[in-house]
């Protein structure tokens, strides 16, 4: 047997389904600001790896300019030459040396 209660079975219907909308609307709320946390961490991360692969491919081009020093005594010769201005014996050393212009003209 159903009784038909009129205006306050639609009445508590409306409630509960608002009710439902108030915990949903609570949830996202709650959950918004982590969300939005998670996608700034991921950022940091992604340029964190870049930052990372960068640095590891300095780390490897250092390595191997260490390695070529101790092991290769033609780099020595050839840096010693290049940095320090040295030459073997009936070389010829050019420098060429650029202008720095130290005041504008007047």
């Amino acid at each position: 047997m159903k009784v038909d209660l009129g205006i306050w079975s639609k009445l508590t219907q409306a409630v509960i389904a608002l009710v439902v909308i108030a915990v949903l609307i609570l949830i996202g709320m709650t959950y918004l600001p982590l969300i939005h946390q998670n996608e700034r961490m991921r950022r940091e991360i992604l340029r964190l790896d870049t930052e990372l692969q960068k640095q590891d491919s300095v780390s490897r081009q250092l390595r191997s300019d260490i390695d070529a020093l101790r092991n290769d005594p033609d780099t020595v010769s050839r840096l010693a030459r290049e940095k320090l201005g040295y030459a073997k014996p009936d070389e010829t050393v050019v420098r060429f040396e650029t202008n720095s212009v130290s005041a504008a003209p007047r």
